[in-house]
């Protein structure tokens, strides 16, 4: 079975208030093309459809397009779960008239698929959190979350509790009593698997994620996820990345676009697993291209920038333009770079008094708390600091039993 997991679409995503449509349509097609040069059984996507609960129509116009021409008349199975920035209910209005071509739709934990014919496949089984498809033969069992507010995952676990005390359990531990719960589901003769949308701890966040975390409630450690799994699609960071512990069987495919300058030092990816029952998953990472890149054009002048803005005028891409200057840029001068270049997001004028506070913060962050605290201590009391005030101060930092705090004693 060849599956193609992405995710974190946010399709309707703006920069700066500047519309991603078009890249986004850029992408779409190029996945379109992918998924039927690389023959997938089943397309996962794994939340965050949208960017927001109440998606443009053009958004939602290029979704459902989207959907039916990867279908192929029922040849693909595509399963869709929402994500923190979807509406459940709206992902899922058109699910009975999807049916027909072979795609699921699922907006909470407690979802159930309808039995029966997706386009040219089958769910022969379905309940609260799981689906068991037939694609050409081959059975998989699905362990399908969509983003699991404790809201949504407190209706799916304490349904029949009747006491308080038996609500008391950590988001986590919740959480861990659902994996337990669906892969009851998982099979010795079926493909087993798990998509999702949550947040790993450890793993590496772009910077243009919604936070789903309430003061790290949302918080899932990932020995916690299912080990009969084969596979884990997960949504909800944008950077595609393996999440340790696993095995490299968990997974995120991050988001097709880069959505915040944050993210222009790594390339945006899809996952192509295969998977056969009781193997390994073979799987291979499939590069996207940038369809319009975001760019920082660091300038020594005005006339450097407004010359950059000429030569480049025609090139698309956003740019953020920083400018290296000992006084305010001008009005005149704004409206010229923006007039040459149409895709400035934004114009920053860096000064010598703003590189010198960027060159204090920089030598900051390289020192130790330490040697910050003894400079600190020098310039307000106007003497070096005793061994036993710096003991008790790191100790209260660190911590009574590390072996740094012991370090101070030397």
């Amino acid at each position: 079975m060849k599956i193609l997991h992405t995710g974190d679409w946010h399709l309707g995503k703006t920069l700066e208030g500047l519309s991603r449509l078009e890249e986004q349509e850029e992408f779409l097609e190029d996945f379109i093309r992918i998924v039927r040069e690389n023959d997938i059984d089943l397309v996962m996507i794994a939340g965050d459809v949208y960017d927001s609960f109440n998606p443009s129509a053009k958004a939602e116009k290029l979704f459902y397009d989207t959907l039916k021409r990867l279908s192929e008349n029922g040849k693909t199975l595509t399963l869709v779960i929402a994500g923190n920035h979807d509406s459940p209910d709206r992902l899922v209005a058109a699910g009975p008239l999807a049916k027909e071509h072979g795609i699921m739709m699922m907006g909470t934990p407690k979802s159930t698929i309808e039995v029966g014919e997706y386009g040219r496949h089958k769910v022969v089984d379905s309940g609260e959190g799981f689906i068991e498809i037939e694609i050409n033969g081959e059975k998989a069992v699905i362990m399908a979350i969509p983003f699991p507010s404790e809201k949504r995952l407190n209706e799916v676990i304490y349904q029949g509790m009747d006491t308080d005390i038996d609500k008391l359990a950590s988001y986590e531990d919740r959480m861990a009593q659902l994996f337990k719960q669906l892969s009851m589901y998982y099979r010795n003769d079926t493909i087993n698997l798990m998509v999702s949308h949550l947040f790993i701890t450890g793993s590496e966040e772009s910077g243009s994620e919604r936070s789903i975390q309430l003061g790290g409630s949302y918080l899932i450690n990932s020995d916690l996820l299912p080990k009969e799994a084969q596979y884990i699609a997960l949504g909800h960071v944008h950077k595609p990345q393996i999440v340790g512990g696993t095995l490299k069987k968990a997974r995120y495919a991050g988001s097709p676009i880069h959505y915040s300058k944050r993210e222009i030092g790594f390339t945006k990816s899809l996952w192509k697993v295969e998977l056969k029952v009781g193997e390994a998953a073979i799987i291979d990472q499939i590069p996207l291209r940038t369809y319009k890149p975001i760019e920082i054009w660091s300038c020594e002048s005005i006339d450097e920038a407004i010359q950059k803005c000429t030569d480049d005028a025609n090139r698309a891409c956003w740019v953020y333009l920083e400018i290296k200057t000992d006084r305010y840029i001008k009005e005149n001068e704004i409206k010229e770079l923006k007039d040459l270049k149409k895709d400035i997001i934004s114009i920053r004028p860096i000064t010598p008094e703003e590189l010198q506070r960027e060159k204090e913060i920089k030598t900051l962050r390289e020192k130790s708390f330490e040697e910050i605290f003894r400079e600190f201590y020098l310039k307000e009391r106007g003497t070096e600091v005793a061994q036993e005030t710096l003991e008790a101060i790191m100790k209260i930092v660190i911590g009574e039993d590390t072996d740094e705090a012991d370090s101070f004693k030397n």
